[in-house]
């Protein structure tokens, strides 16, 4: 499958079957137990981030591109913090849902620019730009690609997250455990934290902070990059 049949699947998805699964998961109405452990991981991996950038003091004011913001569960208290904030997400639907989100409190949205586009398609220049939970719709001969693109519109930091490759994490993967739900219509991609680490030296990088989300069914690698 070619990136191109790889994008359509995942914006076709998140615009149909998986905008209702996962606006579930990310929101705070009544989920399984599974859904409960991947939502209680996904805000574990947006805590830390946050953690990390409310801890540099400077937020207020700074600009922060948001690649693949869903519904807004990290753009928003970005906002709400102070950041100038572009966030783009593939699917219209969790677009459209990030800017209801958003604007259900008024001025909230005030910091915040909205945009459904794919991530390869995003221009101009950010201090800082945050992708989470993205790469793994990315197989590993294309994420060099996406890392470096995301590269090219950061000035100063990159975080990014993904699911780790390793052994046991694999085996729960190929069993139908690690991802939850009775079908899935896009493929789960898993990265060697060395390879990521790598394409991001080779763009200029150097590893700031580190973190690792785990839960049952949610397993998550965060780095910082610096240049």
């Amino acid at each position: 499958m070619n990136a191109a049949d790889d994008k359509t699947i995942v914006r076709e998805y998140f615009n149909s079957t998986g905008f209702d699964r996962w606006q579930r998961i990310y929101g705070d109405g009544q989920v399984n137990k599974v859904q409960l452990d991947i939502r209680t991981g996904h805000q574990r991996t947006v805590d830390t981030v946050l953690e990390w950038l409310v801890a540099d003091g400077n937020l207020p004011g700074l600009s922060v591109c948001d690649a693949g913001c869903g519904v807004g569960s990290l753009s928003i208290p970005l906002a709400e913090a102070g950041a100038i904030v572009y966030a783009s997400d593939i699917s219209e639907k969790m677009v459209g849902e990030a800017y209801e989100r958003a604007n259900a409190v008024p001025g909230r949205a005030n910091n915040i620019t909205f945009t459904a586009q794919d991530l390869e398609a995003l221009s101009g220049k950010y201090h800082t730009v945050i992708c989470l939970d993205v790469l793994i719709h990315y197989p590993q001969d294309q994420a060099a690609a996406m890392i470096s693109h995301l590269s090219s519109i950061t000035d100063s930091r990159l975080i990014i997250s993904f699911a780790p490759k390793t052994l046991a994490l694999t085996v729960l993967k190929k069993i139908g455990e690690f991802f939850p739900g009775p079908s899935k219509a896009t493929r789960a991609y898993q990265h060697r934290e060395a390879d990521i680490i790598k394409i991001l030296q080779s763009n200029g990088f150097t590893i700031q902070r580190q973190g690792m989300t785990s839960t049952s069914f949610y397993y998550s690698r965060i780095l910082e990059a610096v240049r």
